[in-house]
């Protein structure tokens, strides 16, 4: 029976493959899914989010704007996109029914904001984004974020640890109430500083070209940035998932450990996102004067491709 009915959502298709290479059904996503529903949706309760789905036969795209078909009882905010110039219908996933949903709708990526919907300029943590070479091994971006840790611990502060569920890793730190332009310049900061303890393995370079086969450090991602949940799975072969990992453990795992398949054994009962995540903490005066003396990557980038064209049309 490829059909079936939960918490009042129709769910259609069920043993339809997800994609080529996923290894698995549209049943197996809604089934994995509605198992971690009490540890993902912590993650996204309150929170405008994007969705990566795949439709039979197309490639993955990203949806912001809920469809018109959407039903009614789904929560949604209006955010204006300054890019587009238009207003974007956001989801907010607050429960089973509207994850069931999603999950129905072969959204297979949760990507939630840093933000609570009703306190869209507070980020409520601070991400630092750790993405090895195209090609490299796990194993690199692993001894990146010991460094970033490092440079937390040398700051007084302490994050969580997961796999993006990719090839990367993220590293989450819980804040207290900031400034958004003073969260950005304290993850430029952290980036900077681990990027001295070895600057060999890592590099804060913006520009793909500049980076020289070294793990990229994203300190960009702050403000209205999205990072895919905890638990959320990959459009990835195998479906993956991005899964907390204990500090201690990350130097003995891969990112193929965790898949919609073998995450549930792994979890049992427990929900080692929420067991590892610290308490809020205040970002050091140091740590944010430092940053703000640091250049907006993306901006510096512009102004330097810019005069690296000008220098090749010369």
């Amino acid at each position: 029976m490829s059909s079936d009915e939960r918490d009042g959502v129709p769910l259609t298709n069920l043993d339809q493959s997800l994609f080529e290479g996923a290894g698995a059904t549209k049943r197996d996503l809604v089934d994995y899914l509605d198992a971690v529903r009490d540890r993902i949706l912590p993650g996204l309760r309150g929170r405008p989010l994007s969705v990566i789905r795949v439709l039979r036969g197309q490639k993955p795209f990203m949806q912001k704007n809920l469809p018109k078909y959407t039903p009614e009882w789904v929560r949604r905010v209006p955010v204006w996109a300054e890019a587009s110039h238009r207003e974007v219908n956001y989801a907010l996933c607050d429960d089973r029914r509207t994850l069931l949903w999603f999950a129905n709708q072969r959204a297979i990526e949760y990507h939630a904001t840093l933000a609570l919907a009703e306190s869209r300029d507070r980020p409520t943590h601070l991400i630092m984004d750790i993405d090895p070479p195209p090609g490299d091994t796990f194993t690199a971006a692993v001894a990146a974020a010991l460094l970033v840790r490092q440079a937390l611990t040398d700051a007084g502060l302490s994050g969580a640890v997961k796999t993006s569920g990719a090839k990367g890793v993220h590293v989450f730190v819980p804040i207290e109430e900031t400034e958004p332009a003073d969260v950005a310049a304290a993850t430029r900061a952290l980036a900077a500083r681990a990027e001295r303890i070895d600057p060999a393995l890592v590099t804060t370079a913006y520009i793909l070209e500049d980076r020289q086969g070294k793990v990229f450090l994203d300190s960009t991602r702050a403000g209205g940035a999205t990072v895919a949940a905890a638990y959320s799975p990959r459009v990835r072969p195998g479906l993956p998932v991005s899964f907390p990992v204990a500090w201690t453990d990350l130097e003995n795992v891969t990112p193929a450990d965790f898949t919609v398949h073998s995450a549930l054994a792994l979890l049992a009962d427990s929900d080692p996102w929420a067991d590892t995540m610290p308490a809020p903490q205040h970002l050091g005066a140091d740590l944010v004067a430092e940053g703000h003396e640091i250049p907006v990557a993306r901006v510096q980038a512009m102004h330097e491709g810019k005069r690296r064209a000008k220098a090749r049309r010369e």
